[in-house]
Formats: structure tokens, C-alpha cells, sequence
């Protein structure tokens, strides 16, 4: 299942674990990333607490958690290599995953249409 945010964050779930990442309309209008601060795994984040600092040409700013859970997993490879956000948000580039309690608090996010229509 793929949702999206109003904070142009893309979430996967895959059972109980939810993978977070930037979209490419982010990923766009941030330009060129040279820096990204990931989480350390074993975190407890409530929905809304600042994950991850990533800094580009144009800003810097926050990733925040989308819900509540537990860090399971760090993407190392944008931390050693910042510009894999901008060559593929959707994909490589995800930042971290979490173990989440309740899945259907998702039900709250867009789905791919609705978010294409709010950046299209």
C-alpha cells in the first residue's frame, strides 16, 4: 500500500513496517540534497516529531514522522550519498523504516491520485 502526505512524504507499508521517503515533487523543489541526518535505529518517534534533517543548495529542512512507531532501519546509502534523493526519491532513496502499531491510521493519507492532483 503507497500513501502520501501533505508534506510531500511517501509511505509504503509492508505488514507491520512502514518505509518513508520524499517524493519527486520534494525532491524537485528542494534541489540539489548534499546532506541528510537519518534517525538511529531502536528510536521511539510520535506522529509529527522531526526524523530526519536534509539540506540541499536551496534549504535546509525537516522530515517529520509520519506516525508513531519505533525506528527499524536506516537508509545509509543517502547519508553517504545525499544526491540519491534527487535521482530517486521513489525508490533507492527511501530514509528510514518504522515498526508502526496500527496500520489503519494510513487511512488518514492520500492515495497516488489524490496526491497527484494536489502537486499536478
Amino acid at each position: 500500500m503507497l500513501k502520501f502526505t501533505d508534506d510531500h512524504e511517501w509511505l509504503r507499508l509492508e505488514g507491520d513496517t512502514l518505509t518513508v521517503g520524499i517524493t519527486a515533487h520534494a525532491s524537485a523543489q528542494l534541489g540539489d540534497v548534499v546532506f541528510v541526518e537519518l534517525p538511529d535505529v531502536g528510536t521511539e518517534l510520535s506522529a509529527g516529531d522531526d526524523a530526519v534533517t536534509i539540506e540541499s543548495v536551496k534549504a535546509a529542512s525537516d522530515i517529520c514522522a509520519p506516525l508513531a512507531g519505533e525506528i527499524t532501519a536506516v537508509n545509509d546509502a543517502i547519508v553517504e550519498t545525499p544526491s540519491l534523493v534527487n535521482d530517486d526519491p521513489m525508490g533507492a532513496a527511501w530514509f528510514f523504516k518504522m515498526k508502526i502499531a496500527d496500520a489503519s491510521a494510513l487511512d488518514g493519507f492520500m492515495d497516488e491520485a489524490a496526491y497527484a492532483a494536489l502537486v499536478g
